[in-house]
Formats: structure tokens, sequence, C-alpha cells
């Protein structure tokens, strides 16, 4: 089964919450605007995750070509922190 395409999402949650499609999308797009704007303090979505910003430390790769060492630089980067009820519900036992 292929992934939920995005007017797939929008439609399935307008039907679950009696909305029309044009509501449905201003709610979502909210909701991704407010995480874009509050990654950097870290921003939940109750029973999904978290997105968080992380700092990565420079270190030591190898290319793998040529097995030459070179430097990778200090970074930030944005993770998403799966939430332990997802995972319990998405990995019955």
């Amino acid at each position: 089964m292929a992934a939920m395409t995005k007017s797939a999402i929008i439609k399935k949650l307008a039907e679950q919450n009696q909305l029309t499609k044009k509501q449905t999308v201003a709610v979502v797009e909210s909701i991704v605007g407010l995480a874009y704007k509050e990654a950097k303090n870290g921003f939940t979505l109750p029973g999904l995750g978290k997105l968080v910003l992380v700092q990565r430390k420079a270190r030591i790769g190898r290319n793998p070509a040529t097995g030459a060492t070179i430097n990778i630089p200090a970074k930030k980067v944005l993770k998403f922190r799966v939430a332990k009820a997802a995972k319990d519900a998405v990995l019955k036992k």
C-alpha cells in the first residue's frame, strides 16, 4: 500500500470531522506553520511526536570513493522524535 497523498489526507480528515476540504486545508496548514515556527523551541504533536532542533558536532568523515578523510563541520539539523504512544499503536505486539 502506498503512502497517502496530501489530498487523500485532507479528504479523510474532512470526512472524519464533518468539515469542508477548504477548512481542513486551513487547519492542517496552520498546524504545519506553527510547527515550523516553534521547531527551534521543540514542537510536540501529542500522541505523534516532537520536532526538535539539534546541534551536531564537527566530526571527521571518510570519502568512500577515495578513502580520504574529510572534516565535516558542525551544523544544526531538524529531527522528529516519535512518541511512545505512536510506536505502541503502529508496532502492536
